[in-house]
């Protein structure tokens, strides 16, 4: 049978059989049995000779187990040569061990306790289940006469404590790793903003001194720039305790300034801020690859519009048929590309020895469109084109020093009217290798060109002067066009005394080419008159040479046969037997009898002539219109009268069709135009010719030739 030893009766032996009295027996009962802690008293020989219910607790076995044994013999390996050594170490320098941890392996719960097990060693083994952190004491234990005993050993379970002494160690570890993987400075201010602790690693940046720091703070090596931005944002933060997040530059120990991030936010105790805690972050780096990031994208983005610009440069110039045109296209890609004041082309003479400036076209006579030629200057002369055009290499002088050191002088002559020019940039215009000119920017401030725009500028100069050949060559073959168009019309109209005549060409201006429009009016042997008008398909001196063939044609034929049917009949045959099948060619042909009135017409598929009255309202004649020439016909002739005060206009399809008005409603609004005109241009073929002309043609892009013939029979004398 068992007893329970863990408390012992009063009036017993104590230790080594020592008497104890009645209230030391109390004290150590009670101990024994209500301590918090564990408590255990060790003899010389290791074994337990007293152990409590808390200790047995602790350490997941019953008091009998530990009872006269040594730890090896009670207790888990590892916890038993822990114990042992402890023991032997205060047994041999009799001296106490202090605040020992000791870890205690987790146990398996036991069995449901036996009856015969005391109800106290079931409790703490049920308990005993997880490991425990136990803080352990050694103290040697003496007799009455100083005569060494043991050892006594006191436990206390500090596992939670020791758990959340952990987690605030891997907290402030993890929070130090993390300031120093992101490379952040922390530092401490007052409730006040002021100065309360040094931070080094603030010092070893800035190279201040702790003095240093003390008085001044973080705040002194700001950028003077920043700093009154940064410290009235930080009073205010600190006035109102919100959160201080913003970024400057630091001056460092060595002098330069480096950008920086900082977070400071205050730290609240009692509703009561205690001290601020910033965190600085260099982001120097983050902060160049942005600027660098923020460079190539303008980089690339200027490269791209200046690809776009080239690309819309050449697009223009492509459409640019005269050399003044050329130069209105590169006066606005200087404008808008590179923000250039004033722009200039200039082309060589046929000697190579001076250089003409052209300016943008301007309108003249009749209409005419022709580029405006300035005074030129000389190839030797010290200027900026001129040295382009010499050195067939691009001159640039950004400032006025620049120019005068490179010419040996102001540039003079020409450009003298701009006096508020400051940088320059002269391009040669060369085609096959060899300059035929030169284009020249210049700007109101000095201007740096960069190597990218220098690249633009050359790729626009061979734009312009491959621009600038095509235009010289469309100019010398319209010229010649124009000439020989003009020789074959006639150069005045017959003067008739019951007849008046007039008429207008006009050659298209959007492409500045000629084309096959004609017309001509001569005397038949017997008096009659012979009126024609005529359109050969195409432009340029093929159909110029195509009309010149059949108005020359056509008189031949009017020679020998006058009647409109017979003169279109032998036109069919020439055209098949000499003519190109496609060839596209129309002929409205009359012979009138100036005295009456009175004749015939045929028309080859020509649009129809505008009869003009005043007693009936404006129409164009109805007169099936034919077939053009040389297509399977057989062509019919009618009876053509003109009564007096009455007007019969001859056109051809440019002065009613365009890319935006087909013929039918062209034709309607001839009509229309026609009967707006008053009497008085209407009783003037000169002035009818022209009011049909600029009402047709108004609000319209002329893109083909337009030929008007009038007929009026005026009123006779009274």
């Amino acid at each position: 049978m068992s007893t329970d030893t863990s408390v012992p009766h009063p009036r017993v032996s104590g230790v080594e059989g020592q008497p104890m009295d009645a209230s030391d027996a109390a004290l150590y009962a009670t101990l024994l049995k209500e301590a918090p802690g564990g408590l255990a008293f060790f003899d010389g020989d290791l074994r337990c000779r007293r152990a409590n219910d808390a200790l047995a607790a602790l350490l997941g076995v019953a008091v009998r187990d530990l009872q006269q044994r040594r730890p090896a013999e009670a207790l888990p390996a590892e916890v038993a040569t822990a114990f042992e050594a402890a023991l032997r170490k205060v047994l041999d320098e009799d001296r106490p061990i202090s605040d020992l941890d000791l870890v205690v392996p987790a146990v398996q719960p036991p069995a449901p306790a036996r009856p015969a097990d005391p109800p106290g060693d079931a409790a703490a083994l049920a308990t005993a289940v997880e490991e425990r952190i136990l803080a352990c004491t050694w103290l040697p234990a003496r007799s009455g006469d100083g005569e060494a005993l043991g050892v006594v050993l006191t436990a206390l379970d500090v596992t939670e404590r020791r758990r959340a002494e952990e987690v605030i160690r891997r907290k402030e570890q993890r929070y130090r790793s993390l300031v120093e993987a992101s490379a952040q400075v922390v530092w401490v201010a007052a409730p006040g903003g002021g100065v309360i602790d040094d931070a080094p690693e603030w010092r070893a940046i800035t190279g201040q001194t702790p003095d240093d720091y003390a008085a001044g703070g973080w705040l002194a090596v700001v950028h003077p720039e920043d700093r009154p931005r940064i410290e009235a944002t930080w009073r205010e933060c600190v006035a109102e305790n919100r959160v201080f997040e913003t970024n400057y530059r630091v001056r460092t120990k060595s002098g330069t300034f480096r950008h920086f991030d900082v977070r400071a936010v205050p730290i609240w105790q009692g509703g009561a801020v205690i001290e601020w805690v910033g965190a600085n972050t260099d982001v120097t780096g983050q902060r160049e690859a942005e600027e660098m990031r923020g460079r190539l994208t303008e980089q690339l983005s200027a490269a791209a519009l200046r690809t776009a610009r080239l690309q819309q440069a050449t697009s223009m110039l492509a459409e640019a048929l005269t050399v003044s045109q050329v130069v209105q296209v590169i006066t606005e890609v200087g404008r808008s590309a590179i923000g250039a004041d004033y722009s200039a082309v200039a082309l060589l003479d046929d000697d190579k020895l001076r250089l003409s400036i052209v300016a943008p076209s301007q309108p003249g006579a009749e209409g005419e469109v022709r580029p405006i030629v300035r005074d030129d200057i000389k190839v030797s002369d010290p200027t900026v084109m001129s040295v382009a055009v010499r050195e067939s290499r691009p001159f640039l002088a950004e400032h006025p020093d620049s120019l005068r050191l490179q010419l040996g002088r102001d540039e003079k002559g020409l450009f003298t009217q701009h006096t508020e020019e400051r940088a320059w940039v002269g391009l040669p215009l060369l085609a096959a290798g060899a300059p035929i000119g030169a284009l020249r920017f210049s700007f109101t401030r000095p201007r740096e060109i960069t190597e990218e725009e220098r690249v633009f500028l050359e790729a626009l100069a061979g734009q312009c002067a491959l621009a600038v050949e095509r235009a010289l060559l469309f100019e010398r073959e319209h010229k010649t066009a124009e000439e020989l168009q003009r020789s074959l019309l006639p150069s005045d109209l017959p003067q008739l005394p019951g007849m008046v005549l007039a008429a207008r060409y006009n050659p298209a201006t959007r492409h500045v080419q000629v084309g096959g429009d004609w017309y001509d009016v001569f005397r038949l042997p017997d008096d009659r008159l012979a009126v024609a008008v005529g359109d050969v398909m195409g432009k340029g001196v093929l159909a110029a040479a195509g009309m010149g063939r059949v108005r020359n044609a056509l008189r031949a034929l009017a020679l020998n046969d006058p009647r409109p049917a017979a003169v279109l009949a032998g036109l069919d045959r020439l055209f098949s037997a000499t003519e190109d099948e496609e060839q596209f060619t129309t002929v409205a042909y009359v012979v009138i009898d100036p005295e009456t009135g009175h004749g015939a017409f045929s028309n080859a598929g020509h649009p129809p002539p505008l009869l003009i009255s005043p007693d009936t309202p404006a129409r164009v004649s109805a007169l099936e219109p034919g077939t053009p020439l040389g297509w399977p016909s057989q062509r019919q002739q009618t009876n053509f009268s003109i009564e007096t005060s009455n007007t019969v206009v001859f056109y051809s399809d440019g002065l009613v069709e365009n890319r935006r008005r087909g013929v039918d409603a062209g034709l309607e609004e001839l009509v229309a135009v026609a009967a707006d005109a008053p009497p008085e241009v209407v009783g003037d073929p000169e002035r009818l010719v022209d009011f049909l002309v600029d009402r047709m043609l108004a609000g319209y892009e002329q893109v083909d030739d337009v030929t008007v013939l009038a007929l009026h029979v005026p009123p006779k004398p009274a």
